[in-house]
């Protein structure tokens, strides 16, 4: 039969608390990882954005994409890719720390994390001619 009111020992409590803790490092550090690959999926929708609207604005026509438009334009994206590549070595960073806190921790196993935490590749700079 379970006894509802067991008086645990502060053996028991200490060990029940230190799991605690350890459950919740691992939750700040996955939590850490998933925000900066969310930021890093927004850049890429922005980035993905601007690129269909510059193909709109330059599509066929000289006249409406002039080479100081066009410059303006791709330096404006160029600089979303840099953020974005700057992220992701974040998102890699942040990764990083918390593969390095599941090993201390004693997990030695990854492949799970690498699948759900997976990091997009790196964007190429657009060209400017």
């Amino acid at each position: 039969m379970f006894k509802a009111n067991t008086v645990k020992n502060p053996n028991d409590i200490l060990r029940e608390e230190i799991l605690q803790e350890r459950a919740a490092v691992l939750g700040r550090a996955g939590r850490s990882v998933m925000a900066t690959l969310e930021q890093l999926q927004a850049i890429e929708e922005g980035i993905e954005a601007s690129l269909a609207g510059f193909s709109r604005f330059c599509e066929g026509s000289d006249t409406a994409c002039g080479s100081v438009q066009r410059h303006r334009i791709v330096q404006e994206i160029n600089g979303e890719i840099r953020r974005y590549n700057k992220t992701r070595e974040l998102a890699k960073l942040r990764f990083y720390y918390l593969i390095v806190t599941r090993e201390a921790l004693g997990l030695r196993k990854h492949q799970r994390v690498e699948e759900i935490y997976r990091i997009p590749p790196s964007r190429k700079y657009l060209q400017q001619g």
